[in-house]
């Protein structure tokens, strides 16, 4: 048991501490959390109460197979020439309901959790809430655990606004 709180702490403190580097815009570190080799998923609804199942035939809100994809959103991110973020909306993260999937030994990990973002768009002067859940496959790594894959869903996907990753 002593094993298994171990293992949710660690990965509790991962998830915690991805929300925060996204709301401070601290990229790069928060792009050191993830593997090279990363999943990154966003899928969207495919009908009420069915999601899609294969990034690469269905249409997804965001999806990067490795790490260099999510590289290449921030760096469109802080040239200040993307749409989505530009000016740049202002958020704040809470993770909650983490519950432990699967856990081997000191090397893999399943975590789920509930999530809400609140955004504030500076453009409209408006805010909104975007909520659902999330499951991240966490490796141990170079003494540190590490993202390797993150699925977001969506719960409330009729999108007030543009998404982006630092708004789920």
């Amino acid at each position: 048991m002593n094993d298994m709180k171990r293992l949710l702490d660690a990965g509790s403190h991962l998830l915690m501490l991805e929300a925060a580097l996204l709301d401070e815009q601290r990229w790069d570190e928060w792009l050191n959390l993830f593997t090279s080799d990363c999943e990154y998923w966003v899928p969207t609804w495919t009908a009420e109460g069915q999601l899609a199942d294969d990034p690469q035939s269905q249409l997804s809100h965001i999806y990067y197979s490795r790490r260099t994809g999510l590289q290449d959103r921030i760096a469109r991110i802080r040239s200040k020439k993307s749409p989505a973020s530009s000016p740049m909306r202002r958020t704040t993260h809470l993770t909650s309901n983490i519950l432990l999937l699967s856990g081997s030994a000191d090397t893999a990990v399943t975590l789920r959790s509930s999530w809400n973002c609140h955004v504030f768009d500076p453009n409209s002067k408006k805010t909104y809430t975007l909520f659902g859940w999330a499951k991240h496959d966490l490796v141990f790594l170079d003494s540190e655990w590490r993202i390797a894959k993150k699925k977001t869903i969506i719960q409330n996907d009729y999108l007030p606004s543009m998404v982006d990753v630092y708004c789920i």
